[in-house]
This record gives structure tokens, C-alpha cells and sequence, in this order.
């Protein structure tokens, strides 16, 4: 009896599923094992100074990818099919909200203009030389028919740094500087590449003026600003709501759906609207971590913490883990195949202008915010300018879905110009996170060598909801308290700008507590209601802080 009843299962499943449906699940369950592959070949080599999770999970994919090709008999090599809704809509954006939930925000304002100098700026410098560079030494080589505006795409895709690989490389308590540095610029240099990427596909690049140029500029800070406050709107929009209404009080689940779900509905609305949705959720994601975060109640500030690092550690996972297979598609190197040396030859010169264009703009920028800062210990030395440079190299996800976007269609080409562009998009992608991800460890190591002390802090401090209110810097410079009349008032013009970063972050502690926490709740500031969190242990903390 038990076996007929097995075998009508068996038979209504088959019913029920056709053939692409059941693939599909295959295909989706040996993408799941991949996964938890890599989660635990990563956790093995937690301690391995070379290696970390996205290369990890970038070797898998290619293993993988090579026995598919072997098995299918060199047709295949991935088990799910490449799309940029996938990764723009569904992959990206936890990436980055959780990185705008994490950050350090005192470290990250501190040097916001550093970081906006980098993000905007240095992107600009780097795409015009990578793009100046193809139209010069492309034109003259054999590699198909590129127009003008795939030159100029060319230079917004290898402009893209690869965030997530740096989140994977940097310490933010060992080097918080160059993590902010370094992650703060990433995460604008992305939005800043997507939308020099969506101009140079809107616009009419067959006359180009003094007013579209201009026209281009304002677009840019259009969008910047506006996205931001899309962003900073929506995390104060959540903090309101559950500060007033204080669904805990009935359900913790109640919280953590709302601040999800609201975190990515600002992300769909920016891309509604042609916004940067980067730009956007990673503000909403700051302004939760101060306000939206403190509201809720202690279970909900643990579930979210954890369950927005998690959704981020497996989309980044998930991304390398693709990418490494969709590295060796047949379809993309069989257009190729008669002239390999000319894809390796298109692949090294891009990965030159890469190099030249990131040290065009490192460097001086450097040197250019290092004259604006009085103190010398937020001063960028030689050796942090050295791994700002390096850390920056890598290109990854974002270049990838670019790439696709301009020279591809349904994951293939059938011209030849856009296929070795395409396969030297994935070369400059696996060497690049591959070779520079692994040295950038081990150079950290070299440059800025970690005190035993500090070391043996930061691997017995635990990771709690309460590392938010930990000081930032070693000095105890960085925590979020408020920093108290020790802060000198700004006696003149050229006080303010040779101290800027204390006097502005203490005129917006104070703009702070007399106006937005007390509308919008955070650390300190949330009324008690019987049931609701408690700040008993935070007012202790800030009063022996301020003592």
C-alpha cells in the first residue's frame, strides 16, 4: 500500500512539472549545495591570510563550471542563466543596504568630502582616461566595429569598482580609515559609473557640446541629491511609523518586516524614478542604523542586524559564485575562439588603463584632501594612498552587468567587437578579484601592521547589536555621543575650515537632539511605553562617555 501511494506521488509530481520546470528545480538545488559549499570551504579558511569567501566562492563557480562544460559535452558551463534584473533588483540591493546599516557612520562623515572627491571625482577622471585610452589603441587594432558611445560605455564599465569584494578584503576595526575611505568611495563610484553609463546611452553623443556637457553635470548632482534624500526620506518614514504606532508592543515581526520591506521599497522606488537606487538604500540604510534601529525592541535590534547581514552574505555569495561559472559560457568564447591573442591582448590593455586611470586620480586627490585637513592624523599618508589605490582595482558584479547591458543580448553576442569586449570584461573580472583580492590582505599586512594589542581587542570583542555605540577610532575620537563643550566654537571663517569635521558633526549633534530625535526617536530619545525597549543601559554608557 505504501509503495502504490509512493508511486501516485510520484506520478501526480511528474504531471504537475514539465520538463523545464523540473530543471529548473535541479539546476536550483545544486546552485543551493554550491552555496552552503562555499559557506562551509570558507569558514575553514577563515584563517587563511591569502584567501576569503568571494574568492572562495569565484573557484567554486569555475570548478563548477568546468565539470558542466565537460558533462554537457562543451555547451554549457552554468546552471542558471545570467540576468540584470537578478542582480540589479534582487541581488544588489541587500549588498549595499547592509553595508549602509554597518558602517561606521562618525568615520564615514568624517571624510564624507574625501570620499565624495573619490566616489564622484575620481570616477570622472578614471572614465575619461579608460575611454580616451580605448578610442586611441582600439580603433587601431582588429577587434570588430565599436562605435563611439561602446568606447565611452567602455569607460563608465571598467570605471566600476567592486564593493563587495572589499568588504570581503578590509578590516573596518583594524583600518577604519581606509575602510571608510575605501568603501565610502566604492559604493559612490558605483552610482557615479551607473549614471555616466545611463548618459552615455541617452544622450546624443554625435554632438556633443558645451551645453550637454553641462547638461550632464547637473544630471549627475540631480540624481545624487535626490536619491539621497529618496533614501534619508524613507528611513525617517520607518522610524516615524514604528516610533509612533510601536508594533513590538503586539509582534517583533511586525518590526523587522517593516524595516525591510521599506528599505527596499525605497531602492524600487529610486530605480521608478531613473535614481540611483545604490545611493538611495544605502542612505536609508544609515538612517535606520540611527534612527529606526534605536525604536524597536531588543529582540527586533538583534533579528535585524543579523538578518540583514545575512541576506547580504548570501547575495554576495551568490554573485561570485555565478559569475565564476558564467566565466567559461561557450556562447561568449566561441565568437573568439580563432583569435584567443587578441582577447588577451584587449583584456591586459584595459587592465593597464584600469591601473593608470585609478593612480590618475588616487593621488592627487590624496594630496588635494590632505590639504584641506589640519590635523595630521586624518591625513592620508603615502602607504594608505598605496592600498587605496590597490584596494580599488578590483572590478566585479557591477562591471559585469554593464558589460552585459551594452555589448549582449539574451546572454550572447553574434558580433565579434562585442564578444571580445565580453570576454574581456570576465578576464579583468577574474584576475582582478582573483590575483589583486589576494594580495590585498597580505599587503595591508606589509603597509599598515596591526598592534598585537589591538588585534587580540578586536578578535575577543563580540559581535553584538551593541558594536554601534562602540567608539569608532582607537583615540576614542569616533564615538556617537554627543562631544560636549570640549568642542571649541568656530570664532571665525578660517577656524571653521581648517577644523571642519569636529565643528560640523557638533553643530549636527545639537541640530540632532533638539529636533530629529525627539520627532524621529533614536539612542536616548525613545519615550518609555510599558513593554518597549529600554535605553537604561545606553544612558549609563553615554553619561560615563560625557563624565
Amino acid at each position: 500500500m505504501g509503495f502504490e501511494f509512493a508511486s501516485l506521488l510520484g506520478k501526480l509530481g511528474s504531471s504537475r512539472l514539465g520538463t523545464s520546470e523540473y530543471s529548473s528545480i535541479v539546476s536550483m538545488n545544486l546552485f543551493v549545495a554550491l552555496l552552503c559549499a562555499c559557506i562551509v570551504i570558507g569558514h575553514l579558511l577563515e584563517e587563511n591570510r591569502w584567501m576569503n569567501e568571494s574568492i572562495t566562492a569565484l573557484v567554486i563557480g569555475i570548478c563548477t563550471g568546468v565539470v558542466i562544460l565537460l558533462t554537457s559535452g562543451g555547451t554549457n558551463s552554468h546552471l542558471l542563466v545570467f540576468s540584470e534584473d537578478l542582480f540589479f533588483i534582487y541581488l544588489l540591493p541587500p549588498i549595499i543596504f547592509n553595508a549602509g546599516f554597518q558602517v561606521k557612520k562618525k568615520q564615514f562623515f568624517r571624510n564624507f568630502m574625501t570620499i565624495v572627491l573619490f566616489g564622484a571625482v575620481g570616477t570622472v577622471i578614471s572614465f575619461t582616461i579608460i575611454s580616451f585610452g580605448a578610442i586611441n589603441i582600439f580603433q587601431r587594432m582588429d577587434i570588430g566595429t565599436l562605435e563611439l558611445g561602446d568606447f565611452l560605455a567602455i569607460g563608465a564599465i571598467f570605471s566600476a569598482t567592486d564593493s563587495v569584494c572589499t568588504l570581503q578584503v578590509l578590516n573596518q576595526d583594524q583600518t577604519p580609515l581606509l575602510y571608510s575611505l575605501v568603501f565610502g568611495e566604492g559604493v559612490v563610484n558605483d552610482a557615479t559609473s551607473v549614471v555616466i553609463f545611463n548618459a552615455v546611452q541617452n544622450f546624443d553623443l554625435s554632438q556633443i557640446t558645451t551645453a550637454v556637457a553641462f547638461q550632464l553635470i547637473g544630471n549627475f548632482f540631480y540624481l545624487f541629491i535626490t536619491s539621497t534624500l529618496l533614501g534619508a526620506g524613507a528611513g525617517l518614514l520607518s522610524a516615524y511609523i514604528i516610533k509612533k504606532l510601536y508594533f513590538g508592543r503586539h509582534s517583533t515581526d511586525r518590526e523587522v518586516a517593516i524595516m525591510i520591506l521599506m528599505a527596499y521599497l525605497s531602492y524600487m522606488l529610486a530605480e521608478l524614478f531613473y535614481l540611483s537606487g545604490i545611493l538611495t538604500v544605502f542612505f536609508c540604510g544609515i538612517v535606520m542604523s540611527h534612527y529606526t534601529w534605536h525604536n524597536v525592541t531588543e529582540k527586533s535590534r538583534v533579528t535585524t542586524k543579523h538578518t540583514f547581514a545575512t541576506l547580504s552574505f548570501v547575495a554576495e555569495l551568490f554573485i561570485f559564485l555565478y559569475v565564476g561559472m558564467d566565466a567559461l559560457d561557450i556562447e561568449k568564447w566561441k565568437f573568439v575562439k580563432d583569435t584567443p591573442g587578441t582577447s588577451v591582448e584587449v583584456s591586459a590593455i584595459l587592465l593597464g588603463l584600469v591601473l593608470v586611470g585609478r593612480a590618475a586620480f588616487v593621488f592627487p586627490l590624496s594630496f588635494l584632501s590632505n590639504l584641506m585637513k589640519k590635523n595630521q592624523h586624518e591625513k592620508i599618508d603615502f602607504r594608505q594612498q598605496v592600498l587605496i589605490w590597490w584596494a580599488g582595482l578590483m572590478r566585479g558584479a557591477v562591471s559585469m552587468a554593464l558589460a552585459y547591458n551594452q555589448f549582449t543580448k539574451l546572454g550572447h553576442t553574434t558580433f565579434r567587437g562585442n564578444a571580445i569586449m565580453i570576454t574581456s570584461t570576465i578576464t579583468v573580472v577574474l584576475f582582478s578579484t582573483m590575483v589583486f583580492g589576494l594580495i590585498t590582505q597580505p599587503l595591508v599586512r606589509l603597509l599598515l601592521p596591526t598592534p598585537k594589542s589591538l588585534t587580540r581587542m578586536i578578535s575577543s570583542e563580540p559581535t553584538t547589536p551593541k558594536s554601534f555605540i562602540v567608539p569608532l577610532l582607537g583615540n576614542g575620537q569616533d564615538s556617537e555621543i554627543d562631544l560636549g563643550p570640549h568642542v571649541v566654537r568656530p570664532s571665525s571663517l578660517r577656524m571653521l575650515l581648517s577644523t571642519p569635521s569636529h565643528t560640523v558633526h557638533y553643530y549636527w549633534r545639537k541640530f540632532d537632539n533638539a529636533f530629529m530625535r525627539p520627532v524621529f526617536g533614536g539612542r536616548g530619545f525613545v519615550p518609555f511605553v510599558p513593554g518597549s525597549p529600554t535605553e537604561q543601559s545606553t544612558h549609563h554608557l553615554v553619561e560615563e562617555e560625557t563624565s
